[in-house]
């Protein structure tokens, strides 16, 4: 169960991470497209900026328990389970970013979820953290 946990605050932390990038980006951007005589301009405010700097930071973490959760589950079990990121992606720009979000797009996020859905029911051979092994049927007795 704790691989769930891990995994829900890394989601938490991707999410939270593409909102704020994402805001700042905006921000810097303005309304104007940027063009290769603004492309330098814009690096360094973007390093300077505290909503993307944070942006980065919560996307380091998500990176951090991601290569911990890859450590500790299997891979068909652990990305699967991230996809959760697009709906809460989708409902965090809807709701801090106050962008459009269209009738496509929920559905769209809805279908994910239930793949993810069906992915958490499934058991992966490796479960469980520092150390903590379950072992598949097949590798019982070996």
């Amino acid at each position: 169960m704790r691989i769930i946990a891990l995994l829900a605050i890394a989601i938490v932390s991707q999410a939270t991470g593409n909102v704020l990038l994402s805001q700042g980006m905006k921000h810097i951007a303005g309304e104007s497209q940027p063009d290769a005589d603004t492309w330098f301009s814009m690096l360094v405010q973007a390093v300077q900026s505290p909503s993307i700097l944070l942006g980065a930071g919560f996307l380091i973490i998500f990176f951090v328990l991601f290569a911990i959760a890859l450590s500790r589950a299997d891979l068909s079990f652990v990305v699967p389970a991230i996809s959760a990121e697009v709906v809460l992606n989708v409902a965090f720009a809807d709701y801090f970013l106050n962008e459009t979000v269209s009738s496509t797009r929920w559905i769209g996020a809805v279908l994910i979820s239930i793949g993810v859905i069906l992915v958490l029911w499934s058991s992966p051979r490796t479960f469980g953290l520092a150390g903590d092994r379950t072992y598949a049927v097949d590798e019982v007795g070996r």
